[in-house]
């Protein structure tokens, strides 16, 4: 989702959020694969949504509302992107938090402090652009 808004957003400061949101999950969803693979767990199939992720998790966007983003352009793309992407955020959160509560791996829960942190964060940054637009 992200990707598709770096390359289609109109508003800039969109696009520069899309690229930064890409940069910083890439490297989150290969740290958590591996240590899911160590751990000899299974690993989510690619969903459309996003590489490594599951529709069943929480904040995962539906095929329905991939297409109806794909399908929108300009400042409703724009609102489209950036309201499904606060959804998608506080699904991070929920999952985080509840790494936070029941988590026993050190780096696991650290990990899952920076997310918390980081996605509070663009949600505000997301909900102020919502706002301008």
């Amino acid at each position: 989702m992200a990707e598709l808004a770096a390359a289609r957003a109109a508003d800039a400061e969109v696009k520069r959020l899309a690229t930064r949101i890409t940069a910083a999950q890439g490297p989150e969803i290969a740290t958590m694969t591996g240590w899911l693979t160590s751990w000899g767990r299974p690993v989510p199939s690619d969903g459309p949504g996003m590489p490594g992720m599951d529709h069943g998790m929480p904040g995962m966007m539906s095929d329905a509302d991939l297409t109806r983003l794909a399908g929108a352009s300009g400042p409703e793309f724009d609102r489209q992107f950036l309201a499904m992407m606060i959804a998608h955020h506080e699904g991070a959160i929920t999952m985080a938090n509840e790494e936070l509560a029941k988590g026993t791996n050190a780096e696991a829960r650290a990990m899952a402090q920076q997310i918390v942190t980081a996605q509070r964060g663009e949600i505000d940054e997301m909900n102020k652009i919502l706002a301008r637009l």
